[in-house]
């Protein structure tokens, strides 16, 4: 099978979000401000500690959504000219192949670590951190789309 494809900003940002929020070392950053937070604000309310702590809590919170739901996925979108990029993708048994003006690429399976679906994208991974994004949207009919999926779960092992 065959797709071509250009990325959407608002969907490739979103596939990043998604990607930032599911890295353990960010989950567990995000639940202890969050405990740290919740902890400070039940401690105000009982007046234990003064408020300037809620407020430090809070802001840190804050500041730590605001880089991970903003500006991470936006620099890493910015950084990347693979994202401006138009792309011929073929699936075959054996191979994924990848074209554009600039290049080509072959992959076979066995490259891929692990494949991750979201709402706009197949995340392929070759490790845990760096992967290939497949819009969904670049499949004609939802039966491409499902073909796609289960030749990716057939090949892609996780």
């Amino acid at each position: 099978m065959q797709i071509t494809f250009t990325y959407d900003r608002k969907q490739v940002i979103q596939a990043l979000r998604y990607h930032f929020f599911t890295r353990p070392e960010i989950r567990i950053l995000v639940i202890l401000v969050n405990v740290f937070t919740i902890a400070a604000a039940v401690l105000l309310y009982f007046k234990k500690v003064n408020p300037l702590s809620f407020v430090f809590f809070s802001t840190i919170w804050m500041i730590l959504m605001l880089v991970i739901w903003r500006l991470l996925p936006n620099s890493v979108y910015k950084k990347s000219q693979t994202f401006r990029d138009d792309f011929l993708m073929q699936f075959q048994e054996d191979e994924v192949t990848l074209e554009t003006e600039r290049g080509r690429q072959v992959w076979p399976w066995s490259r891929f670590s692990k494949f991750v679906e979201t709402p706009y994208f197949f995340h392929l991974y070759f490790d845990s951190r760096s992967f290939f994004l497949i819009p969904k949207d670049a499949f004609s009919t939802i039966t491409d789309q499902q073909e796609i999926r289960e030749l990716i779960r057939r090949k892609i092992k996780h």
